[in-house]
């Protein structure tokens, strides 16, 4: 019989220092309550902490799905895993067409570029990795970062992409020659997610020190958001490197989205979802709160926005609706990522399954 376990309730922050602790207790039916701790030993090469529990208790590791896309056309989805892989699947039916191997320990973010018929992906093994969604063959590896990477985004049509790092680092890489052109931000903390923006004519992005490379495609006029892990939210011109802002939020940002030329969104670990304006940033236009659990993901869809959140929660947010539209289904998993086909959407989540949503009208 399933006997309930209770857990220190801020235990994944806990659990992110060397030697940091946190209680659990479970209480068997007709039996004492088992009183134990859980204790981190250190970050692993993967960059995950390494946890062990005390008498009577057993830590398992899941292989979770970590994140997912659906390309351009709505016809192949794909998804990455702890365990290094990632897998091509048709988007109206869930089949197997492609595994894509390669990484080492966990894939942590994978998207298809404008094409759809490639797919960028980042792992805790420090590599950048495009594949060809046809063949499954790994075309270019890009090797630069000191640590995990945990966010990519896609300039323009393709010609260059963007990452984030645990090392601190967010870089600009040019795909023809699988080839770095430059840190653009080096913030001394994890950048834990990166969206890259259309800037709106009145947003003044700074002029670059030096020529750009012209190797350089599609990034002028374009804002670069970095979802820090020291608490802060940062934007820069992608092409000038000069800053536009600096926001400081109640907890670690985990993931940030542009939802216009001049708006943009960004959550937090301790359940805060920002919206901020470029034009006037000191300020949030509204911050929206509800639950203490971590914003894992944010995508901008129709007049409003999608979130998803570490209690197993996903919802619509619409501008001219006064409701919320819910999206149930993980019970109590964090749902990591949010991805949307016209009226499809599609959430990955801890428990290991895709799902998909058929939305009738709004």
């Amino acid at each position: 019989m399933a006997a309930p376990l209770r857990i220190q309730s801020d235990w994944a922050q806990a659990l992110r220092k060397d030697e940091g602790e946190a209680w659990l207790s479970c209480h068997p039916p007709g039996k004492p309550t088992l009183y134990g701790s859980l204790t981190c030993q250190g970050i692993g090469q993967d960059g995950i902490p390494e946890v062990t529990a005390s008498e009577g208790f057993i830590v398992n590791e899941i292989n979770k799905i970590t994140c997912l896309d659906i390309s351009s056309g709505g016809g192949l989805g794909v998804s990455s895993s702890t365990d290094g892989s990632m897998k091509i699947w048709q988007a109206s039916n869930g089949e197997l067409r492609r595994v894509l191997e390669g990484h080492v320990f966990d894939v942590n973010c994978c998207r298809f570029f404008p094409s759809g018929l490639v797919v960028l992906s980042g792992g805790m093994d420090a590599q950048l990795k495009i594949w060809s969604a046809e063949d499954a063959s790994c075309v270019v590896t890009f090797k630069g970062h000191k640590g995990g990477i945990l966010d990519t985004a896609i300039v323009d049509r393709g010609r260059n992409v963007v990452s984030g790092s645990r090392d601190g680092t967010a870089r600009l890489w040019d795909c023809g020659r699988s080839a770095c052109l430059g840190v653009i931000a080096d913030c001394g903390s994890s950048i834990n997610g990166v969206a890259v923006g259309a800037a709106d004519n009145s947003i003044n992005l700074g002029s670059p020190e030096q020529m750009p490379s012209e190797r350089e495609v599609g990034t002028e006029s374009k804002m670069l958001l970095l979802a820090r892990e020291d608490k802060k939210l940062q934007c820069l011109g992608l092409q000038s490197r000069q800053p536009v802002f600096l926001f400081v939020g109640s907890d670690a940002f985990n993931c940030c989205t542009f939802l216009s030329g001049f708006l943009l969104l960004a959550g937090t670990q301790d359940g805060n979802i920002y919206q901020l304006d470029v034009r006037s940033p000191r300020a949030p236009v509204q911050v929206i709160h509800r639950s203490g659990a971590p914003v894992l993901s944010l995508l901008s869809f129709r007049d409003g926005f999608i979130a998803s959140q570490g209690d197993g929660s996903c919802f619509i947010v619409q501008q001219d609706l006064d409701y919320v539209i819910e999206l149930t289904g993980a019970d109590c998993d964090p749902v990591f990522k949010v991805a949307t086909w016209e009226k499809q959407i599609y959430t990955c989540c801890r428990d290991g399954l895709v799902r998909r949503y058929q939305l009738s009208d709004l």
